[in-house]
């Protein structure tokens, strides 16, 4: 009789509007997701002013090297652009400024540090979003397919190609595949350009821009893709292997079914829970760009611009560029645990 009132008490409850257990403890999950990344950015924002503060070089000696300029306009340079106040109020400053979306300026480009890192932002979506989508592709593919059947002709030669590939530094592997496919070898011309996005010389119209721009595109996006799809086989392979005595599997080849629709209609989407976060960090980083493989390639991405405003250093703009960076990982990171919630029961009712 108790139960049956608690039942009934339970769907008054609903009827009423009240939260059930399960709804209440999904929201508390999400709040809890979200806060942790809105701490993790702010954590970002304290650390990276004041760690770029301690990296060696001065700006204004930078930008005004081999100039005939005296020591008043030096400190005159200086306080306009703010480097002589104290530090604790160039950080409250630059909080300031940055709650209302202002980045600051940058010393070299004179330039709003969020239209520079806008323009730089589409170069390296296009370049590393369309190589990371391409080696997930391609490594998800290799890794079920190694992973069905471990130790197989396949499986060890797909492997060990994916592990020699990812051992090599990026900017090695791009100089290599610059000898080969750009610079010729012996009477073969060169196939493809190695300085930046377009041609100087292309003709003008919509789908002679697009061939150039895929043209320059091959050897960054090549580079990219051999460097990352190892890790995208190994985790697929590896979870593959989890998968393969499991219960549920004994019971679909009981039932008759044919190997390949075992593996690809019930042991693949199992196995690609935990490729999840993977592909959602991977997603972060497309924002992060690949800073060698944009120096090496001229290709004017957030890599390169970063790469540039080390140099000086830029302050703004390399701070600008940081939180992009952080943020972009930070939202890609809740995101998964958010999604991975979705997919896994087993993570819901936990």
């Amino acid at each position: 009789m108790s139960t049956v009132v608690a039942s009934d008490e339970s769907v008054a409850d609903v009827v009423a509007g009240g939260e059930t257990p399960a709804t209440t403890g999904t929201v508390r999950f999400v709040l809890t997701k979200i806060g942790g990344g809105v701490i993790s950015l702010l954590l970002v924002v304290v650390l990276g002013f004041f760690l770029f503060r301690v990296l060696p070089g001065d700006p204004i000696k930078t930008m005004t090297h081999g100039a005939p300029i005296g020591t008043r306009q030096l400190l005159a340079l200086r306080a306009q652009l703010g480097l002589d106040k104290p530090l604790i109020v160039q950080f409250f400053s630059y909080l300031g400024n940055l709650s209302h979306g202002d980045f600051g300026t940058s010393y070299v480009y004179n330039q709003p540090v969020g239209q520079l890192v806008l323009a730089a932002l589409w170069p390296t979506l296009l370049l590393v979003g369309t190589a990371t989508l391409i080696a997930a592709a391609l490594g998800l593919w290799l890794g079920q397919r190694g992973g069905w059947r471990p130790g197989s002709t396949f499986d060890k030669t797909s492997t060990t190609i994916a592990l020699a590939l990812w051992s090599v530094p990026q900017f090695w592997l791009a100089i290599i595949l610059i000898l080969l496919f750009a610079q010729g070898i012996g009477p073969l011309p060169g196939l493809f350009p190695v300085q930046g996005i377009f041609s100087g010389d292309v003709s003008p119209g919509f789908f002679p821009h697009l061939a150039d721009l895929l043209h320059h595109l091959v050897l960054p996006c090549l580079t990219l893709i051999a460097a990352v799809y190892a890790q995208f086989l190994l985790i697929m392979r590896s979870s593959l292997l989890e998968e393969l005595g499991a219960d549920y599997l004994i019971t679909a080849r009981a039932k008759g079914l044919r190997e390949d629709v075992v593996r690809r209609r019930h042991a693949v989407p199992n196995a690609l829970l935990p490729t999840v976060t993977l592909i959602f960090l991977n997603l972060g980083l497309v924002v992060n760009g690949a800073v060698a493989v944009e120096v090496v390639y001229s290709w004017p991405g957030l890599g390169l611009l970063m790469y540039k405003a080390l140099n000086v250093p830029d302050l703004p703009l390399i701070q600008g560029a940081f939180i992009t960076l952080a943020g972009a990982v930070i939202v890609m990171n809740v995101l998964a645990d958010l999604v991975y919630r979705l997919l896994d029961p087993r993570v819901r009712t936990s």
